[in-house]
C-alpha cells in the first residue's frame, strides 16, 4: 500500500464548472496546503455526459469510474459504480486493479452504506443524515473516520465552495489497513451518490 495513505487528514476540493459532466477533484494535505493526489473520472459514456449536463436530477443514477493517483500519475485506487435506479453498489480497487471492497447503499431515511471487504464481509458502516454534511465511519460502536464540510482546523480558509470535504481517518486505523483505501474512496461516493 502506498505511503501517502498513512496520512490522517485529507482535503477534497471538487473542480467547478458550468455544464460539467465529469467529476474531478484535487486532494490536499490540509496542513501544508499542497495538492498530494488527483481524482479523475475516466471512461464516461457520451450518453451519460448528456444526462449529467442537462438532466441533473438523474446524475446520481449514472455510472462512474474515478481513479485516485499521485501527482506523477501512479494509481492509488479506483472507484467504480454501474448504473443504478435506487440503491447504489460501488466497487473499490487497489493500484493493481484488484478488488479491495464494496459499498452497498442501504434503504433508509439517512445516508448509509455498508462497507464490505472483497469477500463481502462487513468491515464498517458509513452513516450520515439526509440533510447534513457529517458522515461517520463506524466499526462496531467505534468511530474510525469522519467526513465533514465544516472544518475549524488547519486549512479551513481553503474552503471556498460547497463541494469541499475534509476527511479524517482516526489513529486506530492501522497504517497498512485496506480500510484506509475504503475510507478514502468513500468521499467520492458521498459526493457523487448521496450529495449530487
Amino acid at each position: 500500500m502506498d505511503s501517502i495513505l498513512e496520512k490522517n487528514l485529507y482535503l477534497f476540493k471538487e473542480h467547478v464548472g458550468l455544464f460539467k459532466a465529469y467529476n474531478n477533484y484535487d486532494i490536499y494535505d490540509p496542513e501544508s496546503k499542497d495538492i498530494i493526489l488527483h481524482c479523475r473520472e475516466k471512461n464516461l459514456n457520451p450518453a451519460y455526459k448528456i444526462i449529467r449536463m442537462f438532466f441533473q436530477d438523474f446524475k446520481r443514477m449514472t455510472p462512474f469510474e474515478i481513479e485516485i493517483t499521485r501527482l506523477d500519475g501512479k494509481k492509488i485506487l479506483k472507484v467504480k459504480k454501474g448504473f443504478s435506479l435506487f440503491l447504489s453498489k460501488i466497487q473499490v480497487f487497489d493500484e493493481n486493479d484488484k478488488i479491495v471492497g464494496i459499498f452497498k447503499q442501504r434503504l433508509s431515511f439517512k445516508s448509509n452504506f455498508d462497507m464490505l471487504d472483497k469477500r463481502e464481509n462487513l468491515v464498517c458502516k458509513l452513516k450520515g443524515n439526509f440533510i447534513g454534511w457529517n458522515f461517520r465511519f463506524l466499526k462496531g460502536d467505534s468511530e474510525v473516520g469522519l467526513v465533514t464540510k465544516k472544518w475549524a482546523g488547519i486549512g479551513k480558509e481553503m474552503f471556498t465552495s460547497a463541494d469541499n470535504y475534509i476527511l479524517e481517518i482516526k489513529d486506530k486505523v492501522e497504517k497498512d489497513s485496506p480500510l484506509r483505501l475504503l475510507i478514502l474512496a468513500a468521499v467520492i461516493c458521498i459526493d457523487m451518490v448521496i450529495k449530487e
